[in-house]
């Protein structure tokens, strides 16, 4: 087995974290963001990663520096979320565990944007980390096909599953059993970081793409000037006929078919089936979401 610093933040890191640990790879230093204010209290909460480390009783900080200096022989991220600079690679190689096929959706919300546009498939690939963005060679990946309902955060769960089963295989014989990384290939996309103003629903596009914004997670529109997130919806065909916005029999008219919400959560509000808002609501007749 090898010794190995782990860089990462979210839950899905720490996922993997537990699987080299109980891989039995030792782990020298865990390197994670700091600790966030979270809560009506106010309190400090640990990341996912840090918590994960404190348990297993590793040395963790939120400085890159202290992984150079733990005596790892190879550095893994995973959804680390910071620019590493070519001075930290010089003095420790890394490999980095994505969640796309690479090239495709390099960047930020690889998940995210292969929902929105529609992939059919995804995966993960571990590779070499390089001064470019995601431009590293390739030593191993995995697809994987995305479900029609399939959501992010479902898929992203799934995706590191897949990844944590990667990394154990990969490194089974240590760093050196990585080999050579490919050069990748294919077409470039980037999957820019997901703006609010993206998740808002306009219902004069096709409800197929509203579907996909739910899917994402956080997508609103908004019911008599105020915010309504749309947690979860399906899809209804057939022509409305009507403006789209507009609420008919627990349906909302899009530019192609019917969007019908199922889970909904009023601004200032917990979640709520859709029935029991529009009973709270007393829609009337012609009533637009989005107005």
């Amino acid at each position: 087995m090898s010794s190995l610093a782990f860089l990462g933040s979210p839950a899905v890191s720490a996922r993997c974290l537990r699987a080299l640990v109980a891989a039995g790879h030792e782990v020298t230093w865990v390197v994670t963001g700091r600790d966030k204010r979270r809560g009506r209290g106010g309190g400090l909460s640990p990341t996912p990663v840090k918590q994960a480390a404190l348990e297993l009783g590793l040395p963790v900080s939120d400085r890159i520096e202290d992984a150079l200096s733990s005596g790892a022989e190879l550095g893994v991220v995973v959804a680390f979320g910071r620019i590493i600079k070519p001075a930290f690679l010089a003095e420790l190689p890394m490999v980095n565990l994505h969640f796309s096929l690479l090239p495709r959706w390099r960047g930020a919300a690889p998940v995210e944007r292969a929902i929105l546009a529609g992939d059919q498939e995804t995966g993960v690939c571990l590779m070499a980390v390089e001064a470019g963005l995601d431009e590293g060679g390739i030593y191993a990946r995995r697809s994987t096909p995305i479900g029609s309902e399939e959501t992010a955060a479902e898929l992203t769960e799934r995706l590191g599953q897949i990844g944590a089963e990667l990394l154990v295989a990969q490194l089974a014989a240590g760093p050196a059993g990585l080999g050579v990384p490919v050069a990748q290939e294919g077409e470039v996309t980037y999957a820019a970081k997901i703006d609010p103003a993206e998740l808002r629903l306009d219902f004069a596009r096709p409800a197929e793409e509203l579907l996909r914004l739910v899917r994402v997670g956080r997508a609103f529109t908004t019911w008599r000037g105020e915010r309504l997130i749309v947690h979860r919806a399906r899809l209804e065909p057939g022509e409305t006929g009507l403006r789209p916005g507009t609420l008919e029999k627990g349906r909302v008219a899009t530019a192609d078919s019917w969007f019908v919400p199922l889970e909904v959560q009023p601004q200032g509000k917990r979640p709520q089936s859709f029935a029991d808002f529009l009973r709270g609501a007393r829609p009337v007749r012609g009533e637009r979401f989005g107005a």
